[in-house]
């Protein structure tokens, strides 16, 4: 038996050397292919919850918006490249932002150094102002987007942005939305300055883009979050946007308040 337990543990231990090849999502959460202060996040984030309550399965197509510095497609694209596809709607190409610019080089830059792993990942741009699809429309099986809704409210598109999600979804498609979570009765002004957003708002956007709410989750939720702070959300970490001024009192809070929801697309 100890035998076997050892042979088992060093075939999972070759599956993480270099690239990852595992499909298991709790194998690759735990992969020591993870960028180690993307890991340490795990314990506010909840990856591997989050992304079961969605329903995503290895053998699903699934867009990804907004990957930022890829910390979901560090888990998004192993999970799915053997069976399915990953979609990353990042930043524009053209786009003037010098910051669009800078996190796409990056994102790109991460993709190329480690091509067994992010080689199968197909970039696509997210712009809905400009009506860019994100994928093929009705290819999709699922789209996950994390913690980026108030940032389409200040851009002023944000429901330009959910309708390009239900064009990109096949009938019976998976939105899944996780957003910091702003307290009942904020005004759009405040959700766009704090940055929290209030769960009804975001069930709105997506009911008006075709979509029905299938359930909600408090996986991400925080409870000692008031989402009352001098600068909004990037007061707690990892932003801490007050640097070391009463910087005890935010870690001791941790990440915000999450709101976590799964929607559907009729089948017809």
């Amino acid at each position: 038996m100890k035998i076997k337990q050892m042979l088992v543990s060093l075939a999972c231990a070759a599956a993480f050397t270099g690239s990852v090849q595992a499909s298991d999502l709790k194998t690759v959460v735990e992969g020591d292919h993870r960028t180690e202060s993307f890991a340490a996040r795990d314990k506010y984030r909840h990856p591997q919850e989050t992304l079961q309550f969605l329903s995503i399965q290895p053998n699903m197509t699934v867009v990804e918006i907004a990957p930022g510095g890829g910390w979901y497609t560090e888990i998004l694209a192993p999970y799915l490249k053997e069976e399915g596809t990953l979609y990353a709607a990042h930043f524009p190409a053209d786009s003037e932002s010098a910051y669009y610019k800078r996190s796409l080089k990056a994102f790109k830059e991460k993709l190329a150094a480690d091509k067994d792993s992010y080689g199968k990942v197909k970039l696509t741009e997210f712009d809905p102002a400009a009506g860019r699809p994100i994928a093929p429309a009705g290819s999709a099986d699922a789209v996950v987007t994390f913690r980026n809704v108030h940032n389409w409210m200040n851009g002023g598109y944000d429901q330009q942005a959910f309708d390009s999600f239900f064009t990109a979804l096949k009938p019976g498609g998976v939105l899944g939305v996780v957003e910091h979570r702003a307290k009942q009765g904020t005004s759009r002004e405040d959700m766009i300055r704090s940055g929290y957003v209030t769960q009804d708002y975001v069930i709105q956007l997506a009911k008006k883009a075709g979509f029905e709410l299938e359930e909600s989750s408090e996986v991400n939720a925080n409870p000692k979050d008031t989402a009352q702070h001098p600068k909004g959300v990037w007061t707690l970490p990892p932003s801490l946007r007050l640097g070391d001024e009463d910087k005890d009192k935010y870690l001791a809070i941790g990440e915000s308040d999450r709101m976590t929801l799964r929607f559907r697309k009729p089948k017809s």
